[in-house]
């Protein structure tokens, strides 16, 4: 489970960093960034 969440978050913020660079899309790729960094937060305090 640990590591699904870790491959989901770099796959958010390659996402994030796509939408960063390619458009402009407002709030929801920075809400996918937020979410990316909770997940991998959540992997570093679990170990």
């Amino acid at each position: 489970m640990g590591s699904l969440l870790y491959i989901i978050a770099v796959i958010l913020i390659i996402f994030w960093a796509i939408g960063f660079f390619a458009y402009s899309a407002g709030s929801i790729i920075h809400i996918l960034l937020i979410i990316a960094i909770v997940a991998v937060l959540l992997r570093i305090i679990k170990g």
